[in-house]
């Protein structure tokens, strides 16, 4: 049977989870101190550890250290300890779960730490193209979330990735779109090919067919020299088409020509080209209106949108807030040399509360600037944008279904973003807490 030890001074929250894992065939062995975890480390053979990060006489990251990689340790933390959980993984803890947890997280992360290799340290992969293009890190292979919502487009990349099926990206602007289609290359059988990211929202019309296709030198006012399109740059390989609903009628035309034929011609050229490519495009317009409308062709949509992948805005990707907002405070503190150990524990209220209209981006942002503007060792509210301090939901009256529904989900998205505290949740509503309580019965919310 499995041995596992759990350091958590917390005497009630330990009981309740020794009791839910031995539920599970797991042997569990109590600490409710560090000095005692030490001691119980050294008379038994333990195959995990679980410890809390804060304990009164210890320091959870003296513990990783401690054990160099040799066992398993799972560090549980809060929202403001996400940076120091972070450095944990760093020296060498397998992963840190977020308290308040569910006991099905708990069992997942265990799995995995029980099935993993021995680590020294697990400091986070970030390659050099998305560090000079100021992408955003969003996909496991960078940093670990445990959302929902990023888990399941996590597994609809590694589906669809291997396959040759052209893929439409749907999310708002700022989520990854981008980042996304360069996780599903690396994970297909073209990844040691070219990857070629064409912006459509950028090229005028009458340059698109020389970005797609090339050109040759003197075909037309400007044809300086011989151009490869990114159609034949990419042979091989992967070509994204960003942006693609900003095609102009007559550019789908010629994009649809070429997917269907897998030959090009470059401007000025008798020559076909055979090219090879497996597309995919990204687009924060509905197209499937646009066909209705009559201003994106069906026929191109179809042949663009084998498979769609939609990308969760950053509000709906509950808890993986604090692991981008970590990861950017330590890539400003290199960039701008700066010391900045956490954010305080408004500014991480502040940050739940927030809808982020612009997502990762917008996060990113937000963080490079407060990482400037601070003086001290923690991000303060005084350095945030004023928007962020901003209302961020509608009032709306009861008197028809439609809106009691709006009203009903506006309250419930408020509690997920404020894990569940409903205070916090009254103030993000402009409501007092016993109106928040009222409608919360009102509407039978089972919370």
């Amino acid at each position: 049977m499995t041995k596992i030890l759990i350091i958590e001074d917390d005497t009630s929250f330990a009981q309740m989870l020794q009791k839910f894992l031995a539920r599970n065939s797991y042997d569990v062995v109590l600490s409710h101190t560090g000095l005692d975890g030490e001691k119980q480390l050294k008379e038994h053979d333990f195959q995990l550890v679980i410890t809390d990060l804060r304990l009164p006489d210890y320091d959870g990251i003296k513990l990783v250290s401690n054990l160099k990689g040799e066992i398993p340790v799972i560090v549980m933390t809060g929202y403001a300890e996400v940076s120091t959980a972070v450095k944990a993984m760093k020296m060498g803890a397998y992963d840190y779960i977020s308290k308040p947890f569910t006991p099905d997280q708990m069992l997942l992360v265990i799995d995995g730490a029980l099935n993993s290799k021995p680590v020294v340290s697990r400091e986070p992969v970030y390659s050099k193209e998305n560090e000079e293009s100021g992408k955003e890190a969003t996909t496991s292979q960078e940093l670990i979330f445990t959302s929902e919502a990023t888990q399941k487009l996590e597994e609809h990349i590694v589906l669809v990735a291997p396959t040759d099926m052209s893929v439409l990206i749907i999310g708002e602007s700022g989520t990854g779109k981008e980042v996304t289609a360069k996780a599903i290359h690396q994970k297909s059988t073209r990844n040691e090919k070219p990857f070629i990211a064409l912006d459509c929202g950028a090229i005028p019309k009458e340059l698109a067919a020389s970005e797609f296709f090339g050109h040759i030198k003197g075909s037309f006012t400007g044809a300086v020299a011989d151009k490869v399109g990114s159609f034949e740059a990419a042979n091989g390989g992967t070509l994204f088409l960003d942006e693609v609903g900003n095609l102009s009628y007559e550019n789908q035309i010629q994009l649809l020509r070429a997917l269907q034929e897998r030959k090009i011609k470059r401007i000025g050229s008798n020559s076909e080209i055979e090219v090879d490519v497996r597309i995919l495009s990204a687009t924060n317009e509905d197209l499937k209106s646009a066909v209705e409308k009559g201003t994106f062709r069906e026929d191109l949509y179809h042949r663009l949108n084998e498979f769609s992948l939609q990308i969760p805005a950053l509000k709906n990707r509950h808890g993986d807030l604090s692991v981008l907002a970590s990861h950017f405070l330590s890539k400003f503190n290199e960039k701008l040399n700066k010391q900045i150990v956490d954010f305080s524990a408004e500014v991480w209220d502040i940050f739940n509360a927030y809808h982020w209209p612009g997502n990762i981006r917008e996060l990113q942002n937000v963080i490079q600037r407060a990482v400037l503007l601070s003086t001290t060792d923690k991000v303060e509210t005084k350095v945030l944008p004023s928007e962020l301090m901003s209302p961020v939901l509608e009032t709306v009256e009861l008197g028809s279904l439609s809106k009691a529904e709006f009203e009903k989900e506006q309250i419930v998205n408020a509690l997920k973003r404020t894990n569940y505290n409903k205070s916090k949740a009254a103030k993000l509503l402009q409501v007092t807490r016993k109106t928040l309580y009222n409608r919360i019965n009102y509407y039978d919310l089972d919370l």
